[in-house]
């Protein structure tokens, strides 16, 4: 599939998926769209549609090495971005966690040659994945200060349902183009997984972190992810870990708990 036939078909289909479930909250959905559309069409643009297509675009001209270390500045930049937009603490503790985090993913997807990382070239490629992961963290600190006031599950309906309407005119371009998807059985299968596991449930449980941890303290959440990448890879397709997988893995742990349990010192606490 084309970068923005994916984006497309995977916010529709998770959308159609948790739709019939929220039924009885149908009507508190449409007060919300009469009221404050451009704003849930803004940001559902932001996070889901331009987030993902441009991932995908990137990922046509770059290697994962580069795409993960880039990523991988996705948490700060939402730390950085919280801070200045929703006056969220930084603190010794959660700078010094991000970076062990940021240190342990760059272990990992460099397969624990960083000085592979200095010989590392940039080209459009990577600049599409920057972007996507500067439009990840402005999604984070968007939804977080929003507060659309209707509950989770149907507030993740609508911010599908409108990263799928942006996406819609990129897609038809791409159909344009001539970029046609060619998808056989496992494809579908993928791209069910996607939509659903992947899609409808996790932008569900990601977004209900934000609302309790705060955007900054959930988007560390996210360094674990190459920690069960690598876990789910020895346990199911049978791929050995490395010591550099071990060590990253340990480094990635270690930040994550720094940044998001350890809770900082208020003013008044450290004045006594």
């Amino acid at each position: 599939m084309g970068p923005w036939a994916l984006c497309f078909w995977r916010l529709a289909l998770a959308c159609a998926i948790l739709l019939p479930i929220v039924y009885h909250h149908y009507g508190a959905m449409i007060a919300l769209i009469r009221s404050r559309a451009a704003e849930v069409v803004f940001i559902g643009a932001i996070g889901l549609t331009l987030c993902q297509g441009m991932i995908y675009t990137g990922l046509h001209d770059t290697n994962a090495t580069t795409a993960g270390i880039i990523m991988a500045l996705s948490p700060v930049m939402t730390m950085v971005i919280a801070r200045i937009v929703l006056g969220e603490p930084l603190g010794l503790w959660k700078a010094i966690g991000a970076l062990f985090a940021l240190a342990g993913m760059m272990i990992i997807v460099a397969h624990g040659d960083l000085i592979a990382l200095m010989r590392l070239q940039f080209s459009a490629g990577e600049l599409w994945i920057a972007g996507s992961a500067l439009c990840w963290g402005v999604y984070t600190v968007l939804l977080r200060r929003a507060r659309f006031g209707i509950d989770l599950l149907p507030m993740v309906v609508l911010l599908l349902g409108a990263g799928s309407l942006v996406a819609l005119p990129f897609y038809a371009w791409e159909l344009y183009s001539g970029d046609r998807s060619t998808l056989h059985a496992n494809g579908l299968i993928a791209l069910a997984y996607m939509a659903g596991p992947g899609g409808a449930l996790m932008y569900y449980l990601y977004n209900r972190s934000v609302e309790i941890l705060g955007a900054g303290r959930a988007s560390m959440l996210l360094y674990l992810q190459t920690l069960f990448v690598a876990l789910l890879a020895y346990l199911l397709l049978g791929e050995s870990l490395k010591s550099y997988d071990v060590f990253g893995a340990a480094f990635i742990v270690a930040g994550v708990i720094l940044a998001t349990v350890i809770k900082q010192k208020s003013p008044a606490a450290n004045s006594q």
